[in-house]
């Protein structure tokens, strides 16, 4: 695959906002400037990045005792806490205000309790995770069906802002429209602009309950995989690294990689397979 070069924002051939969605960015992110981190802090990251990742049920408590085995040095707890909620990690276990929307965002109930999900496009989910660089870290977005396991469309940026989950969802919903599109309770994914735009196009929202560790499962276990299979090893420097990368990750994953839930199929076949006569969940 050829790699990807950013064009000046003066040029007349192309305009930021087509750059931006021909690299899956923002178009914010190509305008800030991200600071460079002590290699304290950067380490710190990469620690709590991993061992979230492996325990996510972990809170900043017992993170903070597994990074000072670690790092083999004292961490502090609320210095965990704050990197914590600078990642937009938290403990998925149940716990009091486990998700905190914003104030006055509309709370949707959760619909799936009990469902069987039986072909493509009837749920489809979303979520944000945090992917560390060499010199920063950025926030990856992803919508994946939950019938097939397919990515359906993703974001990458350096802000936990809504402009990356609305360009994935706009850019998914091109492609099909979900009975259900499933999410937390983020403020990302509780702003009007966000649900507005899945109410006008008659999906219905559903939305997971504070605590419920297993009600976004699939988006979990799909995170989990990224960071094994492709962030951890390559070790990414900048986000246009990063992007190039998870493109062609993304494509291994929805067209490559055998998936054990779905019978060692690919996501992708499964996904496009013809599912006529199927009723949609039960």
């Amino acid at each position: 695959m050829l790699r990807r070069q950013l064009i000046e924002p003066a040029d007349p051939v192309m305009s930021v906002r087509h750059q931006a969605r021909l690299l899956r960015l923002p178009r914010s992110s190509l305008y800030y400037k991200q600071r460079e981190e002590t290699l304290d802090v950067k380490a710190m990251r990469e620690t709590i990045d991993e061992i979230y990742t492996k325990w996510p049920f972990y809170g900043s408590r017992r993170i903070a005792i597994v990074a000072s085995e670690r790092l083999e040095r004292g961490v502090n707890r609320k210095q965990v806490q704050r990197l914590m909620r600078e990642m937009g990690i938290q403990a998925i276990g149940p716990a009091p205000a486990l998700s905190k929307p914003a104030k006055g965002h509309k709370i949707y109930p959760y619909l799936l309790r009990g469902k069987v999900i039986e072909g493509p496009n009837k749920v489809w989910s979303t979520d944000i995770t945090y992917i560390r660089l060499a010199k920063g870290f950025s926030f990856l977005t992803a919508i994946i069906d939950w019938f097939s396991r397919y990515v359906l469309s993703w974001r990458l940026s350096n802000t936990l802002d809504s402009e990356a989950p609305i360009e994935a969802l706009k850019e998914a919903l091109e492609t099909a429209t979900p009975d259900i599109f499933n999410t937390d309770q983020g403020c990302q994914f509780t702003s009007e602009a966000f649900t507005k735009i899945l109410l006008d196009s008659g999906v219905s929202i559903s939305m997971d309950g504070r605590g419920r560790a297993l009600d976004n499962v699939f988006v979990e276990r799909l995170w989990r995989s990224v960071k094994y299979e492709d962030v951890y090893p390559k070790g990414y420097s900048t986000m246009a690294e990063a992007t190039e990368g998870l493109d062609e990750y993304f494509r291994f994953y929805n067209w490559e990689r055998p998936h054990q839930s779905l019978d060692r199929q690919r996501p992708g076949v499964v996904h496009h397979a013809q599912n006529n006569g199927l009723s949609g969940f039960t």
